[in-house]
């Protein structure tokens, strides 16, 4: 009784279910092959970035650009597409090709996909490129919160910033940031001593003291308090 029910099963059933493992089968196989030409055109991709900065190395910027131009079509969320438009900016700036650099920059700096340490960098190097074209309050307004302490783009957001307070005759804003620049130790030793120029010219002290094991500034008295000595009694 139970064969009959299965052939009965079987005679009504079999087919269909015939049909879903073969299409689930066909689906599997189709995600294999897809995910394997995946991983070979990241591989790919990842060969011909590492050739580009090979190339960039020795200066040879028509190759690093035949290099990294494919990689920007393929895919313009792929975190490694981000990297190759950030250097083909780079690249369109050397080769004085500014509109074509800025419109690279703005693209990844409106790119809500890519990370946002890349879309800081892309803003600040956008804003670099376009500086003397661009009002300074524009500059204030798109770099003020980088230009921040603790930022890691503190050091060129905040030169930016100041060089634009500066066109504002802002000097009161300008003096204390670019001193608070020279002393962060987080930012590039060039821009630092630039930093330190700029605030020493407009009066603002950048130049923290140098103190022994004692926490006394070197160069500077120690004052030691005596106690009175009470006078002679009669």
């Amino acid at each position: 009784m139970r064969q009959d029910q299965l052939e009965g099963f079987m005679s009504r059933y079999g087919k269909p279910i015939l049909a879903v493992i073969v299409v689930a089968l066909l689906a599997f196989a189709a995600w294999i092959y897809w995910d394997h030409r995946q991983t070979k055109q990241r591989e790919e991709r990842s060969e011909a970035y590492t050739q580009a900065l090979d190339s960039l190395q020795t200066d040879n910027l028509d190759a690093a650009k035949a290099k990294l131009t494919p990689i920007v079509a393929v895919d313009a969320s792929d975190a490694t597409a981000t990297s190759a438009r950030l250097l083909l900016a780079g690249i369109a700036l050397r080769q004085d090709r500014k509109a074509d650099a800025l419109k690279l920059y703005a693209q990844v700096a409106g790119d809500t996909k890519a990370p946002q340490a890349q879309r800081d960098l892309a803003l600040v190097r956008q804003v670099a490129a376009d500086f003397d074209a661009m009002k300074p309050q524009d500059v204030i307004d798109r770099l003020k919160a980088l230009a921040v302490p603790g930022n890691p783009w503190f050091g060129p957001a905040g030169e930016l910033v100041g060089m634009a307070y500066l066109k504002q005759g802002r000097n009161d804003q300008a003096g204390p940031l670019f001193a608070a620049i020279a002393k962060d130790e987080g930012v590039d030793d060039g821009l630092r001593s630039r930093a330190r120029q700029l605030a020493a010219v407009l009066g603002v002290d950048a130049v923290d003291d140098v103190v022994d094991d004692k926490g006394q500034p070197f160069g500077k008295p120690v004052v030691k308090l005596v106690p009175a000595t009470p006078p002679a009694q009669q």
